[in-house]
């Protein structure tokens, strides 16, 4: 039978695509309640670390806050730093599209990319495949002399990308937005008061399948969704066909961007807004997204070092989000060329050394009983199957160190993940907790130190 679907279909070519073969029972209907009640693929709450990657024709003129908003600001906002940098460097006329001729990728070599993503410590790569410019970095057929094959690069870097993420058994995803600033199709869409989907039939949603058939990501980061409800978007009959006959509906993951009102509501995981920061445990699997530059998710030429987070930023996030059952998707911008900034490169390093002395705290961990508690410093905790950790932030200055949560028994054992094989002294404190007589430590880059505790409740 038919997956349930609107009763016209806008889009023939794809509605033949979403829709199951004669004979089939659907397991999702186009609906959210049916598509909400999906389980999550258990890989992606056990891989806790992603990198996010934002890189396009934005990355050329890399300049200004939120540099991949560049065009719009410059054009529609016509916000003062763009308006100045354009005048001041490039001739009267120039057009956004000519750009796209210099947006080169002549350094970009995908195995060095994943080499560095390999050493963070992620278990998952977010590549932007077109961002709200709209030019793809893969040929798609919607997208004529707008992307990476046809002008530029003269590159399929989304598949290069994904064929070197692959080799080194990490997961590989795709950021979509769903919208385009200037698309004509989308602004008459928009004139309508989104009445028609001549957009939606003609450049999203083919260009959503052909990601999905040509590139079978493990993960689907929407976005550009909010001017729009998930009606216009057709978005359930999207996600309907992912989740039962897509090549990849066993494992795909999808985040909470569909449409006005979709995010922190409905979808696979919550992304919430950009940057989430819950302030308690939330009940639903959620995904921070986070910038190593503060004032961008694209390359800026004009980042200062004092703007971007440093490695012990960075590992007191991740710790926090993990701690509260999140994943953390960490994000750098690509220079134009293909190379990484060398500072991002050292924080990505430095972010896998330390996971990998600490990683069995973070990957495959789940939220404690007590999240954190404040003594002289501040702990998180997390726990894995019987095993609970103590993730200290700053080296204490008081001995012996009090963790007052753990209730101890006497089969208790405590190690330092950087020493493993040397039990710790410790002593249970009245009515709960105990006191834990740490060793000499020189200095860390991380600022960061994780106590495994075992035989505690």
């Amino acid at each position: 039978m038919s997956l349930p679907m609107r009763p016209t279909c806008i889009i023939p070519s794809i509605c033949v695509i979403l829709m199951c073969a004669h004979g089939c029972t659907a397991r999702y209907a186009a609906n959210w309640t049916s598509l909400d009640a999906r389980p999550l693929p258990k890989w992606f709450d056990e891989a806790k670390i992603g990198i996010f990657v934002h890189w396009g024709v934005f990355s050329v003129p890399g300049f200004g806050q939120f540099s991949e908003w560049f065009w719009y600001w410059w054009r529609s906002q016509k916000r003062t730093e763009e308006v100045k940098f354009m005048q001041k460097n490039y001739p009267p006329g120039f057009k956004y599209a000519d750009f796209a001729s210099e947006f080169r990728a002549e350094f970009f070599q995908p195995d060095n990319w994943a080499d560095i993503f390999k050493a963070s410590g992620a278990r998952y790569v977010v590549f932007t495949s077109k961002h709200h410019e709209g030019f793809t970095n893969w040929p798609s057929a919607g997208s004529w002399n707008w992307n990476s094959v046809d002008v530029g690069p003269h590159r399929d870097l989304v598949g290069e990308l994904a064929t070197a993420i692959r080799k080194k058994s990490l997961h590989f995803g795709l950021y979509h937005s769903l919208y385009e600033w200037y698309h004509p199709l989308y602004l008459s869409d928009q004139a309508s008061g989104y009445k028609t989907q001549n957009f939606v039939a003609q450049k999203a949603l083919p260009e959503l399948v052909d990601l999905v058939m040509s590139y079978k990501p493990d993960l689907i980061w929407s976005d550009g969704d909010w001017e729009a409800p998930d009606t216009y978007w057709n978005s359930t009959e999207f996600l309907a066909w992912l989740y039962n006959d897509s090549p990849i509906k066993d494992v795909v993951v999808t985040n909470d961007r569909w449409g006005k009102g979709c995010y922190c509501k409905h979808g696979g995981y919550y992304n919430c807004a950009d940057r989430y920061t819950p302030g308690k445990l939330p009940d639903h699997k959620w995904e921070k997204c986070q910038s190593i530059d503060s004032r961008s998710w694209g390359y800026r030429r004009d980042m200062m070092l004092s703007e971007l987070m440093d490695l012990p930023s960075i590992i007191k996030d991740m710790v926090y989000v993990v701690a509260l059952g999140g994943n953390y998707l960490l994000n750098i911008g690509p220079m134009s060329d293909g190379m990484i900034a060398p500072v991002f490169e050292e924080r990505l390093r430095g972010l896998g050394a330390w996971l990998g002395i600490n990683g069995e705290a973070i990957y495959a961990s789940k939220p404690w009983r007590v999240q954190q508690e404040n003594s002289t410093v501040t702990v998180w905790y997390t726990a894995n199957t019987k095993t609970v950790y103590a993730i200290i932030l700053g080296w204490p200055s008081k001995q012996p160190f009090q963790l007052t949560a753990p209730k101890t028994s006497g089969a208790t054992q405590v190690t330092l993940l950087d020493y493993p094989n040397v039990p710790l002294k410790w002593a249970p404190v009245t009515p709960t907790g105990l006191t834990i007589v740490m060793p000499p430590m020189p200095a860390s880059p991380g600022d960061a130190w994780c106590l495994k505790l075992e035989g505690v409740v």
